[in-house]
């Protein structure tokens, strides 16, 4: 399975249900998750630009931007962002293909 990293700040009106409600939304996101066969490998609440920094596997890159499109129209966050993550062994696959294009692309007005 893809490794995925999401970073996600709360809406006004997701920071008052948690207000309202506190709780740990490990679950509710690992339900989520479940329900394409992934999984919740480590959740974060930061202070910063981002309140919630999500990893997680899931089989397709669609099934991690399907999940946090879904979040997002419950209005509970009011941004989101799902970054693909490698390990730096799996990255020199990715590494090697690039270094075999490098000087194949001719830029605009070449």
């Amino acid at each position: 399975m893809a490794l995925f990293i999401t970073y996600a700040s709360y809406s006004q009106a997701g920071i008052k249900g948690l207000l309202s409600k506190p709780e740990n939304r490990t679950g509710a996101i690992q339900s989520l998750l479940d329900s394409v066969g992934g999984k919740v490998v480590a959740i974060y609440n930061t202070t910063g630009t981002n309140d919630i920094v999500l990893v997680s596997e899931a089989p397709d890159g669609s099934d991690a931007v399907a999940l946090a499109m879904a979040v997002s129209a419950s209005g509970a966050i009011s941004k989101a962002e799902t970054v693909r993550a490698w390990t730096s062994h799996d990255f020199e696959s990715v590494i090697k293909k690039a270094a075999g294009l490098t000087g194949a692309y001719v830029p605009p007005g070449s």
